[in-house]
């Protein structure tokens, strides 16, 4: 039986993609060989030759690859990801990530434990050791507005809490969920190319009864890319680029 399906959209970042991959082998052999982790990758319509560089892999034949004839985005992208999923657990990794430890292992046990719990967020470390804010509260117009003159950075907002703890939202780029609840909230929604995507679905799971908490016990490192910074694509959405 599959416990859990990892999805990672690929768009023209096979080096990353390919590392993130590796970082899975390297402390999920034996689940993934066994059947009980599987990998998807789903590609965007990608220009950089991904799909041939991952078809050369010596473990693509221990995952599955969807290729996109365009490029639909975040959410379209990861949706059809989990429509070929057979894991009873969803896990949304970035491209950009590589895990450093076996910590998914407790997050899996964590969920299963804990049925009011429909979404767990891991801990993000950047590339210097530090840890990204990848966990906060939902948006109303006053945090938008203080998001937008930089409060941002102040960390009430956006955190990383130290402890396991109940939180309005997680990063899309590491974000673990029931598959049941996930088909029953539609996935995420398609309307959101880019951005938001893991906050709107996190808004949604909690009104239908479901808590989103933060998992600290988990090591990831994540990429830090300017384009990925929230207050950088709010501030773009209302300039209209």
């Amino acid at each position: 039986m599959t416990n859990l399906s990892i999805i990672i959209l690929n768009y023209n970042t096979k080096d990353l993609t390919l590392a993130c991959v590796q970082s899975l082998f390297s402390y999920y052999k034996k689940q993934i060989e066994d059947g009980e982790f599987e990998i998807i990758i789903v590609d965007n319509a990608s220009a950089d030759e991904s799909v041939s560089m991952i078809q050369k892999q010596p473990w693509f034949s221990q995952v599955k690859l969807v290729q996109n004839k365009e490029n639909v985005g975040f959410s379209k992208g990861c949706n059809r990801g989990s429509s070929h999923a057979k894991g009873n657990r969803l896990l949304f990794l970035n491209s950009d990530t590589q895990m450093l430890d076996n910590g998914l292992v407790g997050m899996l046990n964590y969920l299963e434990k804990h049925e009011r719990v429909g979404i767990l967020g891991g801990r993000l470390q950047n590339t210097d050791g530090s840890y990204q804010a990848s966990a906060g509260v939902f948006y109303t117009l006053p945090r938008v507005l203080l998001l937008l003159i930089g409060a941002e950075r102040l960390g009430k907002l956006r955190y990383s809490p130290e402890k396991i703890s109940l939180v309005d939202w997680v990063s899309g780029a590491m974000l673990m969920i029931d598959k049941k609840l996930f088909e029953q909230l539609g996935g995420f929604d398609e309307q959101l190319f880019m951005y938001m995507e893991d906050m709107e679905l996190c808004f949604r799971a909690k009104k239908m009864g479901f808590l989103t908490y933060f998992y600290p016990g988990v090591k990831i490192t994540l990429s830090e890319h300017k384009s990925s910074n929230r207050a950088f694509a709010v501030n773009h959405i209302y300039e209209g680029v």
